[in-house]
């Protein structure tokens, strides 16, 4: 770096010394103490100024893109309770608002439900031997459990209401859970079927 030649003053009246705090010369001017110090050209350093803040955004938008796409798409954030939450009344509402459950254009989802049983149980659905067209997708298959799952249908009573303002019908059920499955188990849950 090469340094410019015009100098920069400071003053320093009083107590408190720049010669000690900055380690520069010190002249004297009716009484105050004037402190020059020399400039460094700080062109050099804009580039690694851009790319810090370049480096920093890429962190924070690699983050927020991490963290949204786990709590979107786990089937076990969205759907397991397991054991279920013992909230007393307005089961749903709690719940749904939790787990920050909505549709993508911030209204109340119409229908949802959770299910009562264990991971590892919820896992094994994805080797059952009952493997059917999705009733959602006809292209894409799920696998039925081969056992009846405890679960809550959460039910919107008012249709169209935005989120947070989100209020549902509780409905307990026992029933066959439908879901895709990939090569690590359960990937949404479809349906269920009584």
């Amino acid at each position: 770096m090469r340094t410019v030649l015009e100098k920069m003053p400071f003053t320093s009246c009083g107590g408190f010394s720049w010669e000690r705090a900055l380690g520069c010369r010190k002249l004297t001017y009716g009484g105050c103490e004037v402190q020059r110090v020399e400039v460094r050209d700080v062109k050099g350093l804009l580039p690694l100024m851009v790319l810090m803040v370049i480096v920093f955004l890429l962190l924070v938008l690699w983050e927020n893109e991490l963290t949204g796409d786990v709590m979107l798409t786990s089937i076990e954030h969205l759907h397991v309770d397991y054991p279920q939450n013992t909230v007393p009344r307005r089961y749903c509402n709690y719940m749904i608002l939790q787990r920050v459950i909505r549709e993508p254009d911030h209204t109340c989802t119409k229908l949802h439900v959770f299910i009562h049983e264990r991971p590892q149980k919820i896992n094994s659905v994805c080797t059952s031997s009952k493997k059917k067209s999705c009733p959602n997708y006809s292209e894409v298959f799920c696998f039925q459990s081969e056992t009846r799952f405890r679960m809550t249908v959460c039910q919107l009573i008012d249709d169209g209401t935005k989120y947070p303002a989100c209020r549902y019908h509780i409905s307990p059920i026992e029933g066959f859970i439908l879901v895709t499955c990939d090569d690590l188990g359960p990937v949404n849950f479809q349906g269920y079927v009584e």
